[in-house]
């Protein structure tokens, strides 16, 4: 069967994806070979060589962020939350949704860039990406939609999300209308909030989580068997330590969840940036003034060491007072937990030798 096209929008069709073509001719007519590739290679090479000279890349970031605030009026926290829902999501998937940019940690679909029914998969002309209804803009004003530019990744999304406004409560119904997703909203709310609260980027570091100077011992226990509740696997790194020692949060970021778990007993649940969760279990106590949406600090006390859990509310004693740590990446619908084994040593390590530097 063949399709038949309405002349009117086959004429307003061929005349946008002719733009590509009209540009490569006068290109040759003023003696410069029209080569994409050439193009998007020597600007990823300069923005590499920006970004070795930078002192801090989280002072570019901020500049980016910045910039697309002055021009699309939504807050920089918002479009920083959203850039490192998108890094996030980059690290736990990098072959499905790798970093396009050099700045910025976002990924796009082609199709979605540059319209579902768009031939040129890879068009970058706003004329015929609108024509095919893609979300990619020029925001640097170059002519070009570029899906590897980082200001045109970023201001596509942020204008997309932002159509039906930049207020608190109209902007988290355009990440919504984006993503699709309830979990990618609250993530990126939670980013946000982050973000809001500390005013700054750099919020990476980490501590362990009982003071050093406390006694504890530990070791790997990722995968050990658990017979109460049924058979299950360990998730998590226990450390022991004596009742009531101050448990610590290891990261910044915002409370998720407190309460009561019949498995982990008293626990309390931690997002940071890096869109990890932070589990700790078996608490004999909470610091009462710390609430679900509250943000906290790396180093700051959440709870205290206890024998809390296997059982209904209040039951305590089963088993001798530790904390059970355990850390899950989100991958956008599912959370998978890995081995925090590791990184407890590294944190360890790294605040003694902070600390003895400090003498």
């Amino acid at each position: 069967m063949k399709a038949i096209i309405p002349i009117a929008a086959f004429v307003a069709a061929a005349s946008i994806l002719a733009v590509p073509a009209t540009r490569a001719a006068a290109a040759w007519e003023n003696g410069t070979v029209y080569r994409p590739a050439a193009i998007y290679a020597t600007r990823i090479a300069r923005s590499a060589a920006e970004e070795a000279g930078a002192a801090n890349p989280f002072d570019q970031r901020r500049d980016l962020y910045d910039k697309l605030s002055s021009v699309t009026g939504v807050e920089w926290y918002w479009i920083a939350a959203v850039d490192q829902y998108e890094r996030s999501m980059s690290k736990a998937k990098p072959k499905t949704h790798p970093i396009l940019g050099q700045t910025a940690g976002v990924f796009v679909e082609p199709e979605r860039w540059a319209g579902t029914l768009n031939p040129d998969a890879e068009d970058s002309s706003p004329v015929s990406i609108r024509f095919f209804n893609g979300i990619g803009k020029d925001g640097d004003g170059n002519g070009f939609a570029e899906r590897t530019n980082d200001f045109d990744l970023l201001y596509s999304l942020v204008s997309y999300m932002s159509a039906s406004g930049t207020s608190e409560v109209r902007f988290p119904a355009g990440v919504w209308d984006y993503y699709r997703n309830s979990r990618a909203v609250q993530r990126v709310q939670q980013f946000a909030s982050i973000y809001r609260h500390y005013g700054k980027l750099d919020l990476f570091e980490h501590a362990f989580p009982l003071p050093l100077g406390t006694t504890y011992s530990y070791k790997d226990t990722w995968g050990d068997r658990r017979g109460w509740g049924g058979r299950r696997s360990h998730e998590g790194t226990d450390i022991f330590a004596g009742h009531g020692t101050p448990v610590r949060s290891t990261c910044y970021g915002v409370i998720e969840i407190k309460g009561w778990n019949k498995f982990g007993g008293w626990r309390i649940g931690i997002r940071d940036l890096n869109n990890h969760y932070h589990y700790y279990a078996h608490l004999s106590g909470f610091d009462k003034s710390l609430g679900v949406g509250d943000i906290v600090a790396a180093g700051q006390v959440v709870g205290w060491v206890g024998s809390s859990g296997y059982g209904k509310p209040g039951t305590s004693g089963k088993f001798p007072p530790h904390l059970h740590y355990g850390v899950y990446s989100d991958r956008g619908l599912v959370e998978w937990a890995f081995d925090p084994y590791p990184m407890l040593r590294r944190w360890e390590q790294s605040e003694r030798k902070r600390l003895r530097s400090k003498q």
